[in-house]
C-alpha cells in the first residue's frame, strides 16, 4: 500500500491535506480517487489508514479511518559525514534513513572539496527513502557545519564511533565493548581526516576508534558498512 510522510496532525476522522506534489502522485501517477485508501504517518502520531475523502482542482483531502500502529521510534543513531560529491552525498542521506539514522550531519573538515548542496533536495531524498522502509519518522539532515565547532558543542552521553582509516579495533567487538545508548558515526572525506583532525578525535573520551577493514572505502560505502555493524553490533538488528 502507498505510504506518504505528512504534517498534519493524526487522529480519528481528522482532514489532513498533504503537499501539492503528493497530491499529483496520487491522482496522476497512482491513478487513485475518492475513496481508495494509503497509509500515511507524521513522525508523531504513529501510522494511519486514510482514505481520500476529497478530489480538489488543487490537491486532495485524506481523511485518517484507523492507527495500524502506534508511535516508534528507532535507536538513537546519528550519522557524521563529511560532505564529498553531491551524487555520493545524496547516497549516503537515501541509505542512513534505510539503516535507521536518526539525524544525518554535514560535516566541513580540511580536506572537505565537494559540490555546493541542497538541503530541500537531501530532505526530500530523506523522506522518500522512509516512506519506502516502513519507518515511522524521517531522519533530520543538517546544513553543513565544521568539523571544530561540531565536537567542540558534543552532547554529554553520546558515543562517537569514528572509522580511521588508519587502523584501529575492528567494529563489532569495539562496538560491543563499549555498549549501546546513544552513538554517532563519523565518516571523513576523500583522502582521510588530517593529522590534527585525527589526533584530536583519538583524545577524546567519547570516542571508539574502529576499523571497517584492510580496505579504504569511498564515503558512501563507509557510510553503508558502518552503520550496518553498529545496528549488528549495538543497535535494532541485535533485539
Amino acid at each position: 500500500m502507498i505510504r506518504l510522510h505528512v504534517q498534519g496532525d493524526l487522529a480519528p476522522g481528522a482532514a489532513v491535506a498533504p503537499t501539492l506534489d503528493q497530491s499529483r502522485y496520487l491522482t496522476q501517477v497512482m491513478r487513485l480517487k475518492a475513496g481508495d485508501e494509503l497509509l500515511v504517518f507524521n513522525g508523531r502520531d504513529g501510522e494511519w489508514r486514510v482514505s481520500i475523502a476529497e478530489v480538489l482542482k488543487k490537491g486532495v483531502i485524506l481523511r485518517a479511518e484507523e492507527q495500524m500502529r502506534p508511535q516508534a521510534y528507532g535507536p538513537d543513531l546519528e550519522l557524521i559525514v563529511a560532505v564529498v560529491k553531491k551524487a555520493r552525498v545524496e547516497t549516503i542521506v537515501e541509505k542512513a534513513a534505510e539503516l535507521g539514522a536518526k539525524r544525518v550531519r554535514l560535516a566541513l573538515t580540511h580536506r572537505t572539496n565537494a559540490d555546493r548542496l541542497r538541503l530541500d533536495r537531501l530532505d526530500a531524498i530523506a523522506e522518500e527513502a522512509a516512506e519506502q522502509t516502513g519507518r515511522l519518522d524521517v531522519p533530520v539532515v543538517d546544513d553543513p557545519v565544521k568539523l571544530d565547532a561540531l565536537l567542540d558543542g558534543w552532547e554529554t552521553g553520546r558515543r562517537l564511533m569514528f572509522c580511521d582509516e588508519t587502523g584501529g579495533a575492528p567494529a563489532a567487538s569495539a562496538l560491543t565493548q563499549a555498549g549501546q545508548g546513544k552513538w554517532a558515526i563519523l565518516i571523513g572525506p576523500e583522502g582521510g581526516f588530517s593529522p590534527e583532525e585525527g589526533e584530536r578525535l583519538r583524545s577524546l573520551p567519547f570516542t571508539t576508534a574502529v576499523s571497517l577493514g584492510p580496505r579504504i572505502l569511498r564515503a558512501d560505502t563507509a557510510a553503508i558498512a558502518a552503520m550496518t555493524l553498529w545496528q549488528a553490533a549495538v543497535g535494532d538488528w541485535e533485539r
